[in-house]
């Protein structure tokens, strides 16, 4: 991380010019390019766009931040981190979520179908693709209300334990 001097917060990582103390900055919304070790920071929207080809994001967006206003603050700021509450489980939430949800396909049909066939030599309705997606929506539901209770905004492995009860 670059140290700071009495002139200016930091340099921007593309054109390498000053933000000053309190100025208006722009970061990546990937988390590993605003992450401490890598710590870019932008001066413009333009700036942050130079920033995308060589970064390979999906789909990234430009923050924008207000600098410290001494050098001093940054320092004695603690970190901000977000505890997400588990949400009540009524019926009119859950359905908001559930209706913004993508309907599509989830399963790959061709794959699928080998695997049946491979194991039974049975073919499959092209019927089945739709009814494994909707279950596979309802594992997740539930995958991401266990995500929820443990206050965390990432679904790992271990919040689908329930499947092996």
């Amino acid at each position: 991380m670059e140290e700071t001097t009495s002139q200016f917060w930091r340099k921007c990582s593309s054109c390498k010019k000053p933000i000053s103390f309190g100025a208006k900055y722009f970061v990546c919304s990937v988390s590993t390019c605003n992450n401490e070790r890598t710590g870019y920071v932008f001066c413009s929207v333009p700036c942050f766009e130079t920033h995308l080809p060589g970064a390979r994001h999906r789909d990234a967006g430009a923050i924008e931040k207000i600098a410290p206003k001494t050098a001093g603050e940054e320092m004695h700021r603690a970190p901000a981190r977000i505890i997400v509450k588990p949400t009540s489980t009524s019926t009119a939430s859950s359905a908001v979520v559930k209706s913004s949800a993508p309907q599509e396909v989830l399963i790959i049909a061709s794959r699928l179908k080998e695997y049946i066939h491979a194991r039974s030599e049975y073919n499959t309705s092209a019927s089945v693709m739709d009814v494994l997606s909707d279950h596979v929506r309802i594992i997740c539901d539930r995958a991401i209300e266990n995500a929820r209770a443990d206050g965390r905004k990432t679904v790992m492995d271990r919040d689908f334990e329930f499947l092996k009860k």
